[in-house]
């Protein structure tokens, strides 16, 4: 299953604790200082896809440093935790709301600071007290609620009702193998597939009311925010087309109108089962809204070809 949003815990690690100890055969302290936490690091890696890791352990600790020793041994630092997350994933502090996007420009993050390691007696001699029997504990690491959210990176997205044939389309035009069925919500996660050395992303289904969540759709949208074309896919069966348009684009504005603006080309599906008269008519409703309508079928080499000039 693929696992595009987490919430976990994270912290750095704890220092380590001042040591009270004196020389055996002199008199004074030497008690160590503690070493530090280790600090906790987002990474990006090419070799993670989502963020599944994330939903079987929610807390993620770098290590504590070592108390001090005797003879004025410093403890160990604790090593440095490195979190590997896909390229594109976006890490949010809930508590101040800031937001930072690991990029392949931007692939790495401290996120948590370890603490500083306590001070051992032998910090505390002075010249009036050359005997001090006090140490202080070890810092906390900073500790952060983190939200993560992957947005895929593609460049075409494939948008439309259920069931308006963006499956169909998108195994055609790239091989991806994507399960389909004659029934709504097939696709329950997003689908990747390559067209001419660009991805295309086949996004479930949006219904009316998505917003308010109903349907699968709207927790996939993240994933067309950053496309350049959108692909929208309106089947020539609908009994009410123009209802089919707005639906889907009134959904997509409730959560970022922004995307709306984005290039859009509609694609009249499944022309194979209908008339020439019907679709030209569908065509001519759908031209209002936008210039660009394609009227496309799997069973249609001609204008699966068509598309394809388009993406390239």
């Amino acid at each position: 299953m693929f696992i595009d949003e987490a919430e976990i815990t994270t912290q750095g690690g704890d220092g380590g604790a001042g040591k009270v100890a004196f020389f055996i055969n002199r008199k004074g302290p030497c008690g160590g200082n503690g070493g530090k936490g280790g600090d906790l690091y987002f990474i990006t890696s090419s070799n993670v896809t989502d963020l599944k890791k994330f939903t079987k352990i929610i807390l993620f600790k770098a290590e504590n440093g070592q108390p001090g020793g005797s003879n004025k041994r410093i403890g160990r630092k604790g090593k440095d935790l490195y979190l590997q997350v896909p390229i594109n994933s976006t890490i949010i502090d809930n508590k101040t709301k800031k937001e930072i996007t690991l990029t392949d420009k931007l692939s790495s993050i401290l996120i948590c600071r370890g603490g500083y390691g306590g001070l051992g007696n032998d910090s505390f001699k002075t010249s009036t007290n050359r005997t001090p029997r006090n140490a202080t504990p070890g810092q906390k690491g900073q500790e952060k609620k983190i939200s993560l959210i992957l947005r895929l990176i593609a460049n075409f997205g494939l948008i439309g009702l259920p069931n308006a044939g963006k499956s169909s389309l998108l195994n055609e035009l790239t091989n991806a193998n994507v399960k389909i069925a004659n029934y709504p919500f097939t696709t329950l996660e997003p689908n990747l597939g390559v067209i001419n050395g660009k991805i295309i992303a086949d996004i479930p289904g949006l219904i009316e009311g998505a917003s308010h969540g109903k349907g699968l759709g709207i927790k996939f949208l993240k994933h067309i925010e950053k496309v350049s074309l959108l692909l929208h896919c309106i089947s020539v069966e609908s009994e009410d087309i123009e209802k089919d348009y707005s639906t889907v684009t009134e959904e997509i504005a409730k959560y970022n109108k922004n995307i709306l603006l984005k290039k859009t080309i509609i694609l009249l599906t499944k022309i194979d089962l209908v008339s020439k008269e019907i679709i030209n008519k569908k065509i001519e409703i759908l031209k209002k809204y936008n210039k660009i309508v394609l009227p496309i079928s799997i069973y249609d080499l001609k204008s699966l070809e068509q598309l394809k000039k388009i993406t390239i």
